[in-house]
């Protein structure tokens, strides 16, 4: 009897795959050395995973677990960064009424973005056709068992924080940032009265939040090799074959992400912060990079807390204010660009005309529902099943592009994050919080390898 091979062909395959990985991540770990900038490390790391998992198949899949641990890493840091960052920013408000500018600011540019960005989608959708030539009665679409719409009252009550130390255990961010809210006003309530009672209280959330900076600048230096593990994983996952039914589909998402993030962005930079759209989109490069990558917004947060206050020269009072707002709840890709691009997609499938009151429908309702459905985990799944519902649309199309869902999210996360960017320059813009001399001369500072963040980094020069 022949003796079998100690080693299969699948075993050879893993460990080439784990080879390959660990000599590119030494690739990236001299460049870091070499000083080579951060953006350029991680689009490096994006082809180096692409690469893996394209020559290994699926035996490189189990390389994913360096990014997923990457992931872990920075979620550590997004709960107690976002709790002293929000307390330390609006403690340092001089005003109720400026607070209320800037979230009434804020909250506008979110959902007039998100409302253009739905509007784009279902243009997009109408000149792409991606629903074309696909049969409705596919077998994902009999198996489909849609997900369940929150009650308006249940959101309420989700929003509402009841156990902030357990929602901050579960990830709830919504509920944690409404915390910090309180804490904040109640401080500046007392500060009013009893300064000296505040003072201890102050001094130890800002003094959190410097030590939270550190730690996210000591995680942020792992991106490279978390983006390299990431891209494998999802390489390894989707084949060529896989995709080619819906390219269509898939083509809309990124065409319509594409419009929005260069064009609605960049008339928005230019015409009402007046800055240079290619200069921002060059500082802004991390934040794209790495929001595409993981496809978190929450991952990404604290990579844009760096580049709105180390790049943009926006002051950390209006950053920390926006940035985490943002990521809960500007959903332009997620909640605008997505479910109206479905909702076109599922209605040419089944073969439903759509009116012109039925697109002005599925705009209002994607930008409330952008807002409404924020905190709530898988928020493009649940927008989507809103705006599905709320046109009279069959839920069971929604199955047909769940399988791609994230080839699709990686350019929708872009677009969110890349949006709270924009955000956070046009609100500190319009506040007098922007340096824009630092802004159009200064070099661009590396977010990884960059200086330490000095105290009176808020304290930017009027625009």
């Amino acid at each position: 009897m022949k003796e079998q091979s100690w080693l299969s062909l699948q075993d050879w395959s893993v460990y080439g795959s784990w080879g390959a990985a660990i000599v590119l991540t030494a690739v990236l770990w001299l460049l870091a050395k070499k000083k080579v900038g951060f953006g350029t490390r991680v689009l490096l790391a994006m082809a180096f995973g692409f690469a893996i998992g394209a020559v290994f198949g699926d035996s490189a899949a189990d390389v994913g677990i360096v990014g997923s641990i990457y992931v872990s890493l920075i979620k550590m840091v997004v709960m107690p960064l976002v709790f002293s960052t929000i307390i330390t920013s609006i403690t340092s408000v001089p005003n109720m009424n400026v607070l209320k500018k800037l979230g009434t600011k804020t909250i506008a540019i979110f959902l007039i973005t998100t409302a253009i960005a739905a509007t784009i989608g279902i243009g997009v959708a109408l000149v792409v056709d991606p629903g074309s030539g696909i049969a409705h009665n596919s077998e994902a679409a009999q198996s489909f068992e849609a997900r369940d719409i929150p009650s308006f009252k249940q959101v309420l009550l989700d929003l509402v924080p009841s156990n902030p130390v357990s929602e901050m255990a579960e990830g709830k961010v919504v509920p944690v940032i409404i915390f910090a809210f309180f804490i904040a006003i109640a401080i500046i309530w007392e500060g009013g009265r009893h300064p000296e009672r505040v003072e201890p209280v102050k001094s130890f959330f800002q003094s959190l939040s410097h030590v939270m900076f550190r730690v996210t600048k000591l995680v942020i230096r792992l991106t490279p090799y978390g983006v390299l593990g990431l891209m494998t994983a999802m390489s390894a996952r989707y084949g060529f074959e896989t995709l080619k039914e819906l390219a269509w589909f898939i083509a809309a998402v990124y065409i319509a992400c594409f419009i929005h993030m260069f064009v609605t962005y960049s008339a928005l930079l230019s015409f009402a912060a007046r800055v240079n759209p290619l200069r921002f989109f060059k500082k802004a490069y991390p934040t794209m990079a790495v929001a595409f990558t993981t496809r978190s917004s929450y991952a990404t947060l604290p990579v844009n807390l760096e580049v709105i206050t180390k790049r943009m020269k926006v002051s950390e009072r209006v950053a920390s204010f926006v940035a985490p707002l943002g990521a809960t709840i500007n959903m332009n890709g997620c909640g605008g660009i997505y479910p109206a691009i479905v909702a076109v997609f599922v209605a040419k499938v089944f073969g439903i005309e759509l009116g012109i009151t039925d697109y002005l429908l599925i705009i209002a309702v994607a930008t409330l529902a952008s807002i409404g459905v924020a905190g709530v985990p898988g928020p493009a799944s649940i927008s989507t099943t809103v705006v599905l519902v709320q046109a009279g649309l069959p839920l069971e199309g929604f199955a047909l592009v769940l399988g791609i869902d994230a080839i699709v999210d990686m350019a929708r996360t872009a677009v969110n994050a890349t949006g709270t960017t924009v955000a956070s320059v046009l609100v500190g813009s319009s506040e007098g919080e922007f340096d824009r001399r630092a802004f159009n001369e200064d070099p661009d500072e590396d977010i990884a390898i960059g200086s330490d963040r000095d105290s009176d980094k808020g304290a930017v020069v009027q625009a």
